[in-house]
């Protein structure tokens, strides 16, 4: 059996073999559709678009390897910018998948790594070094014409719920991650998103839906605040008179000590005396 040898290219080198795909995740391809499309959707995909599992596999699995190789920071300044819950050690997987949850088209805050992070997060291929108006662009384009009808019905309807109800601001303090330890301020926290903003976004239901939840976890924040507030001052009271009590416990055992050795000394010097006069002054 003769083995094949490596065909010659063109420059007189030997040409390199073709490079393989990554194996299929076989957690992935034992998935059921329903399941995989659930993840898809997680993950920013259509599930719609693939007609086999395998394929809806396959998409997953290069969304995975994509975010798995996307910088940390860019994620974590889009979800700065998204005002999106996450915890401060979440993965990126974790990141991207509420980054997925967001349907701004307000991009103002975003960083160029943060536009590219988030074009590729939404199915553009993009450069690194693309420039922040081309993404922006490419963003805005990739909404439909109804998608796009659609949200600018939904501002109006913002708009005339705001004028009816009033617009109150909460704040604009992005609270959901902490910042890193001695890192510098985290960019991309734009202000405070108004109900006209919510319902733009989510429609009518959802807007208010949303608005009240915020307001509810604001005012929940600020009740716990107060309470962790009062529990220090009962604990640094509790303290201060366990310190007071320890003071006058050592105290008063300072005093017992100095009872007992001043009465040592008294019966010492007693013994003494009468030792004296028994021995010299009235011998037995």
């Amino acid at each position: 059996m003769t083995s094949e040898s490596p065909q010659p290219d063109d420059r007189g080198g030997e040409s390199a073999p073709p490079t393989a795909a990554p194996p299929m995740d076989r957690r992935l391809s034992d998935m059921p559709k329903d399941v995989l499309a659930h993840l898809a959707e997680d993950l920013g995909l259509d599930p719609t678009r693939y007609d086999t599992a395998r394929d809806l596999a396959e998409a997953v699995q290069q969304r995975r390897q994509l975010i798995a190789h996307m910088d940390r920071q860019a994620l974590l300044e889009v979800i700065r910018w998204g005002r999106r819950p996450v915890a401060f050690d979440a993965t990126n997987e974790q990141i991207a998948q509420e980054i997925a949850r967001i349907q701004s088209m307000r991009f103002s805050g975003l960083s160029q790594q943060g536009l590219v992070a988030l074009a590729r997060l939404r199915g553009l291929e993009v450069a690194d070094d693309a420039p922040a108006p081309r993404l922006r662009h490419k963003l805005k384009k990739q909404e439909g014409f109804f998608s796009r009808l659609n949200r600018k019905r939904r501002a109006l309807l913002g708009s005339i719920v705001t004028k009816i109800v009033g617009d109150g601001q909460l704040s604009s303090e992005y609270e959901f991650l902490p910042p890193e330890p001695g890192g510098p301020p985290a960019p991309g926290a734009p202000p405070a998103d108004s109900l006209k903003t919510d319902i733009e976004e989510s429609g009518l239901f959802g807007g208010i839906t949303s608005r009240i939840k915020r307001t509810a976890d604001h005012y929940l924040n600020q009740k716990l605040d107060e309470i962790e507030e009062r529990i220090d001052r009962k604990l640094d009271e509790i303290d201060r008179r366990l310190a007071e009590w320890r003071d006058k416990e050592i105290a008063n055992r300072i005093r017992i000590l100095k009872i007992t050795l001043w009465a040592s000394v008294i019966v010492a010097v007693v013994s003494l005396i009468y030792s004296y006069v028994t021995a010299y002054l009235w011998p037995h």
